[in-house]
């Protein structure tokens, strides 16, 4: 069974950084796109950042880009998001996803961390 254990959540000011990891069990990990996603009350789930088993990263939120950056450890099973210059529009429930690259049936969550930014 895949595991995905996210952390490094939790408050921030405006202009901030904060970075998130999310270790992974169970899976061989570099066979995984590691995506990052977030969610806040009243809006939409939010695709924010890939990074795919080839080890491209591709950044889908417009709102995120040259703040944030995803990397890959694959020899530690983990995915990490770096959050720069951080927002108060940034602040959601930020959840780790994983999609085998074989098949893309096989899709797994993380339970999710959240990340405020206020003063």
């Amino acid at each position: 069974q895949v595991q995905l254990v996210e952390s490094g959540g939790g408050w921030v000011q405006p202009g901030g950084s904060l970075g998130l990891s999310c270790e992974a069990s169970g899976c061989t990990f570099s066979s995984y796109d590691m995506s990052w996603y977030r969610h806040s009350p009243g809006k939409e789930r939010e695709l924010v950042e890939t990074s795919t088993s080839a080890g491209g990263g591709s950044n889908y939120a417009d709102s995120v880009k040259g703040r944030f950056t995803i990397s890959r450890d694959n020899a530690k099973n983990t995915v990490y998001l770096q959050m720069n210059s951080l927002k108060p529009e940034d602040t959601a429930q930020y959840y780790c996803n994983a999609v085998y690259k074989w098949s893309r049936s096989y899709v797994y969550w993380g339970q999710g961390t959240q990340v405020t930014v206020s003063s």
